[in-house]
């Protein structure tokens, strides 16, 4: 739970299948079909700011962390805020602050396509490295979410399944479970989406001077 970005790694990881590969398997073209609508309805969003939450548990189902925190996307830019950490994404730099080292490291962002983004849960990574099916659907407060299921082509990968729930009047995905082969399980849940809000460019900067005496690690 000590570093956000290795639960998005996870989901992210690099792989070398090519968009040929998930031909190969047995896709659900109505899966893909709800799949696209959630990526291009994502696209039309000039910006997404969000609550989540973040919990792990264990093979035996026992909770072993839970953290909250907010998101900011705008184009490439995005910033995830959650307790003891904070990563800055100008669309050129990438700042992760660690608030108990009192350190931050700065990175070149790459938004290539192995790249890993707050973004790309919403869009299209589905294409080349998963076969996907729908699951079955259900009321929750009263509004219709379908289950996705995605499993990764790559079987090297260090989890075997990944559950995306998805609000069907929306568009939007409302939370997602990656199953790890360890038996670990990740539940991502977001809640109070607001988009096309006015977000300014200076929230996904990193300002040295809002941390005084933090240090500074430039990994450019």
């Amino acid at each position: 739970m000590k570093n956000l970005i290795a639960i998005f790694l996870v989901l992210f990881a690099t792989t070398n299948i090519d968009a040929q590969t998930s031909s190969l398997g047995k896709n659900d073209p109505e899966a893909k079909k709800l799949l696209d609508a959630v990526s291009s309805k994502f696209k039309t969003y000039k910006s997404i700011k969000g609550n989540f939450t973040l919990e792990v548990k264990d093979g035996a189902g026992k909770t072993q962390g839970t953290k909250k925190g907010v998101v900011y996307m705008k184009g490439t830019k995005y910033r995830v805020s959650i307790t003891g950490q904070e990563i800055f994404c100008d669309g050129k730099n990438v700042w992760t602050l660690d608030k108990g080292a009192n350190e931050v490291q700065v990175a070149q962002f790459d938004n290539s396509g192995s790249s890993i983004t707050p973004q790309k849960l919403f869009t299209n990574f589905y294409d080349k490295d998963f076969l996907y099916k729908m699951n079955d659907e259900k009321k929750v407060a009263g509004k219709v979410i379908q289950e996705v299921e995605l499993t990764p082509t790559d079987k090297s990968k260090p989890f075997f399944k990944v559950l995306l729930n998805i609000d069907k009047a929306s568009k939007m995905i409302t939370s997602t479970q990656i199953f790890e082969k360890s038996g670990n399980r990740y539940a991502y849940a977001m809640s109070n989406v607001a988009t096309n809000t006015a977000i300014t460019d200076d929230t996904f900067t990193f300002d040295a001077k809002k941390f005084p005496g933090v240090e500074v690690i430039d990994l450019r």
